[in-house]
């Protein structure tokens, strides 16, 4: 409730400032003052309350009211203000007095109702929460208690159902004596229900349920329970009779879950929470044999209650389970403050409730519901009530009511308008004229009274179809009644009005005036091409659903650049943003352009030229080879490489001189082709140092070093495969002269380097040489055997090379 707070009467605003630039118009006036508490100068301490009454007897409603005198107080009941009269009579408290409370009855209005405590002084009017007010009421049994057969040891439960106001308290009897409520073997629930377990044969009897309030006593009819003989003892599987019901209460009530199990050996019954999360201590008991009672539940105890039944010594059991929703009626968590503003500024009230369900807010001033509309605006969900422009009329107090199924509640601030004598009257005859499809033309007259203190005006300024929060300003100096308002939107409405300022404070606001700024063509709409095969395209851009609302769209256009007449127009709408051509001439370049138009005109144009003779020539082409399963064979050879047609020119000659001098007693045959054409595969340090220079080297030094690579290479063959018969003895051969051409070149094997190549005697050695598919390497400038680049030799193998076997010496 709001703290009470002395009245702050109207004051002027005293001049704080001689001089200051008209940019900082909006700084002139003093610092709104802040906080009064939620005092409004006027608050309830105590508000009436529900609550039922006896057709006859007197009832009080509660009414205490804090205020600045003199305050007046009244009541309304449905809304409509109550009059005094003998039968209702106001205390000096303000509480309501109702001397004999009434039910309609031959014409007679009925005292039953909702009220509403009203007080008023200076500052404005309060009125409370409502109080239903309803008659205490008892019907008849609808649901009686019924006969029940039971054995010996096993379970009995009997039920009634009443309604009444108050609720009825339910009471048991047996054979006409009240039961005992102390017997630990009898439970009786609130809901009006009666548990007996371990049956014996002193429970027979007759039975009654007897129902009570303010308003009458009712007896239920009576119900035989006839106890039989002792059972057979025979095993009985758990078995639920009656679970947990799906329940509604509001906070600080009392809970009861039900759950009755029966079975042999007597199951043992345990709660839980279907989300797992605990059920907690506090304020839980279980009554009987099982059922759970919360105490005072609160907000977290709504849920869903799983009963389970579970045979002893076993994993067997039966559940059921029922819904608990617990309601609270609203409260507030951040009351509205009291506030002070100048005349012609902003205020803004907040206010933030909590319950369950959510509460609806709405908002009163001075009694009176305030809804949404010219400079009153209400956000995040009514918890926000914004008031532009605040005169003299809008001082008030100021109500903000939370209500939902559980209860409502209510709190108040008042507004108080500060206003400064001597102010000039609002600025005159303005007129907003279009200048341009982004500019409008504001002019205005001065004031008529008190205008040597102005010193400058503030243009207010927001489309027509915005709220008002969203207006932005533009100061103008004092000697100018007139402003260009630029950087607007074509075709769209603006509203414009006008204040002018002195140190004392702002004026009131100008009459509002509408202006709608001239139309334009459209923009040249972002175009993009995709070529979707020889004979088509698909053009592509953003969609302009503005268009639609201004009977526009986008006309394209199209033509093969060699003509001078385009095809077209196609129209299409604003919310299109994609067309296909199709049936184009693939050897053709094209021309396409899109505009967008509105009642305007046409805007510029887009225009793209596309070529579909590359797509025409991709398509010709011959599908490529499949050589992904040569390659997938090729991994497992660790020599083969991929290389040029000229390689694999340079393979197949290799392969048929193989096949030629295979039956000779001594063949070379190399088994790396790659250490002529090709940097090594394994680690450089590894291979021969002859092939390492040949990359780098420089065209003069190419000759030298394969000469030196011929001599290095002859000598380790000998060295490892001597001749035929001459095995462990000395060469008797000279020793080679590093000029004179290597061996090799008997073979006509010249251009191939010897680095690798293995003796065979009399034997013929198949080799599998795949050589199609290889890409070409370029020669060396001198005419030397091609090597591959850094780039080339890092692709994967495409060759495979079958290692010869050597003959035994």
């Amino acid at each position: 409730m709001a703290v009470q707070r002395a009245a702050s009467p109207r004051r002027p605003l005293a001049p704080c400032w001689p001089r200051l630039l008209l940019p900082l118009l909006l700084l002139l006036l003093p610092a709104p003052s802040e906080g009064l508490g939620h005092s409004a100068e006027l608050a309830f301490a105590v508000e009436p309350s529900d609550d039922v009454a006896v057709p006859g007897q007197p009832i009080v409603l509660d009414c205490r009211v804090e205020g600045t005198p003199p305050v007046r107080i009244t009541w309304r009941k449905n809304g409509v203000e109550l009059p005094e009269s003998p039968h209702s009579t106001l205390l000096a408290n303000g509480s309501l007095t109702i001397r004999h409370f009434r039910l309609e009855r031959g014409g007679s209005p009925s005292d039953e109702g909702d009220y509403e405590c009203v007080a008023q002084n200076r500052f404005g009017l309060v009125v409370s929460r409502k109080a239903r007010i309803q008659a205490a009421t008892m019907s008849d049994f609808h649901v009686h208690p019924q006969a029940t057969v039971g054995e010996e040891g096993g379970v009995a439960r009997f039920q009634c159902q009443i309604h009444g106001l108050p609720k009825p308290l339910i009471t048991w009897e047996k054979n006409r004596v009240p039961i005992d409520t102390d017997n630990e073997r009898y439970t009786l629930l609130p809901k009006g229900v009666l548990q007996i377990t371990g049956l014996r044969a002193e429970d027979s009897g007759i039975f009654h349920c007897v129902a009570s309030n303010i308003a009458s006593i009712r007896i239920s009819h009576g119900a035989r329970l006839t106890v039989s003989g002792s059972g057979s003892g025979a095993y009985k599987e758990p078995a639920i009779l009656v679970g947990p019901e799906n329940l509604t209460l509001t906070v600080h009530q009392t809970a009861v879950l039900e759950c009755v199990a029966t079975g042999n050996p007597r199951p043992i019954v345990s709660w839980s929470r279907l989300d797992g999360r605990p059920i907690g201590v506090e304020g839980i008991q279980v009554l009987g044999t099982g059922n759970l009672i919360i105490s005072d539940v609160t907000v977290q105890h709504s849920g869903v209650y799983v009963c389970a039944a579970n045979r002893p010594g076993t994993r067997v059991r039966r559940t059921a389970q029922g819904r608990l929703v617990v309601q609270a009626p609203a409260e507030f968590v951040q009351h509205p403050q009291s506030i002070s503003r100048p005349a012609g500024t902003t205020a803004m009230f907040t206010c933030q409730a909590q319950g369950e369900p959510p509460p609806h807010v709405t908002w009163l001033k001075n009694g009176q519901v305030l809804g949404p509309g010219g400079h009153v605006r209400l956000k995040n969900n009514n918890s926000t009530l914004t008031i532009s422009g605040i005169g003299p009329e809008d001082e008030a107090i100021y109500q903000c009511v939370a209500e939902n199924s559980a209860g409502s509640s209510q709190a108040s601030a008042r507004l108080t308008v500060l206003w400064a004598e001597g102010l000039p009257g609002p600025p005159r005859n303005v007129r907003a004229v279009s200048v341009s499809s982004t500019e409008v033309r504001v002019s205005w007259s001065e004031p008529l009274a008190n205008t040597k203190e102005i010193i400058g005006y503030v243009l207010h300024i927001r489309k027509a179809a915005d709220p008002p929060e969203l207006e932005y300003q533009e100061a103008v100096s004092k000697s100018t009644f007139q402003h260009l308002v630029s950087d607007l939107e074509p075709s769209t409405a603006y509203s414009f009005y006008i204040k002018a300022y002195t140190p004392r404070g702002a004026s009131s606001a100008s009459v509002p005036t509408l202006a709608s700024t001239l139309g334009e063509a459209p923009a040249p709409p972002p175009l993009s091409v995709r070529v979707l095969g020889s004979s088509s395209l698909q053009l592509l851009w953003e969609p302009w659903p503005r268009l639609a609302q201004h009977d526009g769209g986008f006309k394209l256009f199209y033509r093969p650049a060699s003509k001078t007449s385009f095809t077209g127009p196609i129209l299409l709408p604003g919310t299109v943003s994609s067309y296909n051509l199709s049936q184009l001439d693939p050897t053709t370049v094209y021309e396409v352009k899109l505009l967008a138009y509105n009642q305007h005109g046409d805007g510029n144009a887009t225009v793209r030229f596309v070529s579909l003779r590359g797509a025409s020539e991709r398509t010709a082409l011959s599908p490529p080879c499949d050589c992904r399963k040569e390659e997938a064979a090729n991994q497992t050879s660790t020599t083969g490489i991929v290389i040029g047609i000229h390689i694999g020119v340079t393979c197949i000659i290799f392969c048929v001189l193989f096949l030629l001098f295979g039956q000779r007693g001594r063949v070379l045959w190399c088994k790396d082709v790659e250490n002529q054409l090709s940097p090594p595969q394994g680690p450089r340090s590894q291979r021969d140092p002859g092939i390492l220079a040949l990359n780098g080297a420089r065209r003069g030094e190419w000759g030298r070093l394969g000469r030196e690579e011929k001599r290095v290479d002859m000598k380790e063959l000998e060295q490892l495969f001597p001749p035929a018969g001459t095995a462990g003895q000395p060469d008797p051969r000279p020793t080679q002269d590093p000029a004179a051409p290597a061996p090799c070149e008997e073979t006509q094997l010249s251009v191939l380097p010897l680095q690798g190549c293995g003796l065979m005697e009399g034997k013929t050695t198949e080799a599998t040489a795949p050589c199609a598919g290889l890409a070409a390497a370029p020669p060396p400038p001198d005419g030397g055997p091609g090597l591959l680049s850094e780039g080339q030799a890092s692709r994967p193998a495409a060759a495979r090379v079958t290692q010869p076997a050597h003959s035994e010496q």
